[in-house]
């Protein structure tokens, strides 16, 4: 059976001499793992439209246990992203995120435009690559069905404050004067940080970004983001690792 959809190429390994074996985020069927015959060959047409971070429109065969692309056709190759180290390690993190987070054989539009709209902001320098990060990762979880409970206080309904808690494992937020008492599960959350996770979340998806925030609130937003999404997946993540290392200026 063919399957005619769109894609972006998230990784690439290669597979004998000639063979690549690509991980490919699709609109239709969510994130596929295929065979490319003869992409490392200068002469194979396909060659561009194959290689990691770039956006095509693919012909997959899908067969009994693996799938394989014949044809493919680059509409969007992000070469901006690897002019840049940091760029081009925050572009390979949301990809390995998209890779652990997004099913196969699921309708995957929404996350495709989202992880599409990142890159475009990345290469475009247009938003602090650490507020691009800590968008995605709200928004993924979301896409994925682990969204964050940000809506008000659990105990008493107060919609905002100058400082709240979100509470991990019990996915609760609790404002300043209903806490108590607290332990490592108490992720403090700045008024500034918490509009930016609410609006990462709930906004239309071509407005994500519209916000702006000071580099204080960007560095408190990135860390939290991160520790949400890090205490769902229960797993580490090598790219971030880079990243990290990047952005810390420890290369």
């Amino acid at each position: 059976m063919k399957i005619n959809t769109t894609g972006l190429i998230l990784s690439e390994k290669t597979i004998g001499e000639n063979d690549k074996l690509v991980c490919v985020l699709t609109a239709d069927k969510g994130v596929l793992r295929c065979f490319v015959r003869g992409a490392k060959s200068f002469k194979n047409h396909n060659n561009s439209a194959v290689q990691s971070l770039c956006y095509s429109r693919l012909s997959i065969f899908e067969g009994r246990e693996k799938y394989i692309i014949d044809e493919a056709v680059p509409i969007r190759i992000f070469y901006e992203l690897r002019r840049d180290l940091e760029s081009l390690s925050l572009a390979q993190y949301l990809s390995e995120l998209a890779m652990y987070m997004v099913p196969e054989n699921s309708e995957s539009s929404e996350p495709l435009s989202l992880l599409l709209n990142s890159l475009h902001m990345i290469a475009g320098s247009r938003r602090p690559p650490l507020m691009i990060k800590a968008v995605y990762e709200m928004r993924i979880l979301t896409l994925t069905g682990f969204m964050p409970n940000l809506i008000y206080c659990d105990k008493c309904g107060c919609y905002e404050a100058e400082q709240m808690y979100y509470i991990q494992g019990e996915n609760k937020l609790i404002c300043q004067n209903c806490c108590t008492a607290r332990d490592e599960r108490y992720l403090s959350v700045s008024r500034p940080v918490l509009l930016a996770m609410r609006h990462s979340i709930f906004a239309e998806p071509k407005k994500i970004f519209s916000f702006r925030l000071s580099e204080q609130a960007v560095r408190s937003f990135a860390d939290t983001a991160e520790t949400i999404l890090l205490y769902v997946t229960e797993r580490q993540f090598n790219s971030l690792q880079f990243f990290k290392t990047i952005v810390n200026g420890l290369l």
